[in-house]
């Protein structure tokens, strides 16, 4: 054991004088110059920037990509049980949301002009009390030609839903209303007085399944996304 301890402090020794000595060896064999111009270079390599990729540029309605010229952004997201709100944006603007203090149980709705993008309205319609189904029914009746319209449910939103206004969705492109049921997460995007590219995500639906839902009683939120074409006024 001392012996072991021994060997390791003499090979330590030996390891350092061996250093000392090829360092005496390069400072009388090299001229000062080099030995000046190395460490000058040792120096200039430690203190240049090291080059990072710049951080991703943030897209409308947090978009991974842009969209391409003319095309408006839009992301809508459902709500999920009763805390977690529905968000409707369109051209990275926040038009229904939580933030915004515009979102209810039921059925949200937002109007926005195709041709110029300008939003028109927003409203939030509760399909579980109340009777609001008579009042929906006459604000969709009213959205003007050449809408866009992004819808979104949260909580509940089929209880009171009446066949007149499922119609009504489904003229302006829904494939899934008629299928809404109790709890259904959904969201939409269609149109009034145009049809929308056939290539757009517009629809999305989660059915309560009480063996597969994300949250007591309720299933999980969903979500699109997308670019849709302006639209030109039509003479």
């Amino acid at each position: 054991m001392y012996l072991h301890a021994f060997l390791r402090r003499l090979v330590f020794l030996l390891v350092c004088a061996l250093a000392w000595y090829l360092g005496q060896l390069v400072a009388n064999v090299l001229p000062p110059e080099a030995l000046s111009l190395a460490a000058s270079s040792i120096h200039s390599v430690l203190e240049r920037p090291v080059l990072r990729a710049p951080p991703p540029k943030r897209q409308k309605c947090d978009h991974w990509t842009p969209c391409p010229p003319e095309h408006f952004a839009y992301r809508i997201l459902s709500g999920a049980n009763t805390m977690k709100h529905p968000k409707i944006c369109f051209e990275d603007e926040l038009l229904m949301g939580e933030e915004k203090g515009n979102t209810g149980r039921g059925m949200n709705v937002a109007i926005v002009n195709a041709i110029s993008g300008k939003f028109l309205n927003a409203e939030s319609f509760d399909m579980w009390e109340g009777d609001f189904a008579g009042k929906m029914l006459q604000f969709m009746k009213d959205i003007p030609q050449n809408s866009i319209v992004l819808m979104a449910t949260h909580d509940e939103g089929s209880t009171r839903l009446s066949s007149d206004i499922k119609t009504e969705i489904t003229n302006l492109g829904s494939k899934e209303i008629q299928k809404i049921a109790f709890r259904s997460n959904w969201v939409f995007i269609g149109a009034k007085g145009f049809v929308l590219p056939t290539n757009i995500r517009s629809e999305q639906i989660n059915h309560s399944d009480q063996a597969k839902n994300r949250y007591s009683g309720w299933p999980a939120e969903v979500q699109i996304e997308g670019c849709i074409p302006r639209i030109y006024q039509r003479s």
